[in-house]
């Protein structure tokens, strides 16, 4: 074999081992369901972006590796965490955070607001694009939350009415909420205050999997 050919080989078999090792596109979806425009490799969400991680040898964060956290309290929760409640996926929320960052607003007229629920050490590690931090303790009596406090979260940052102590839902935003996962109680606590108050069920939507499944999925986040 001559010089050139050997050359000839040699490029050859490095361009077939590049192209073996190269990195695939990590897409969030292939246009299946009802959320096909976020599909692709990105979408915006106002100034900041959501994507997945594009190397193809990523693995889970640490922090959400522990398959065997001791219940109580990170038990299980249930798929249907209330009657109305909607439980939603990754397509959907992003779909809600698009909606959001565009000003658009659900078929009722409500404006959407996206809530992480947990509290500050969680959180300082990273949330879903486009979410603001509600932590579940601001709307718990239980956890020191004062009536006058949660009157103003309701108001002021949902956009529900007061009048003589009674709080009117007929303005106040559509709330998706989501916490660490499918085994935390967060999101579910918020839920559950925002029900006992008589926030509209069909105003709420929970994405179960948190971020266990966000993370699991390689998406980024933002903190």
């Amino acid at each position: 074999m001559n010089i050139k050919s050997i050359l000839s080989f040699a490029v050859i078999t490095l361009l077939t081992v590049s192209i073996t090792h190269a990195e695939k596109p990590v897409a969030i979806s292939k246009g299946d369901g009802p959320y096909s425009l976020e599909i692709g490799v990105s979408v915006d969400v106002g100034n900041q972006k959501i994507m997945r991680n594009q190397n193809n040898k990523n693995t889970v964060n640490p922090s959400f590796a522990k398959t065997s956290r001791p219940c109580p309290p990170f038990c299980i929760q249930p798929m249907e965490l209330r009657p109305g409640v909607e439980t939603i996926g990754e397509q959907e929320i992003i779909h809600y955070a698009v909606m959001m960052s565009k000003g658009q607003k659900m078929p009722d007229g409500s404006e959407i607001m996206i809530i992480d629920s947990r509290t500050p050490d969680w959180t300082a590690k990273g949330m879903i694009p486009g979410a603001v931090n509600l932590p579940w303790t601001l709307l718990s009596e239980r956890k020191g939350a004062d009536p006058i406090s949660i009157a103003e979260i309701m108001t002021e940052e949902f956009g529900a009415k007061e009048q003589n102590g009674l709080f009117y839902f007929d303005n106040a935003k559509t709330l998706v909420l989501y916490c660490n996962g499918m085994w935390c109680g967060q999101s579910p606590n918020n839920i559950k205050s925002l029900l006992k108050y008589g926030y509209p069920a069909d105003k709420i939507k929970w994405y179960r999997g948190g971020m266990q499944n966000w993370e699991i999925l390689g998406f980024n986040t933002v903190k």
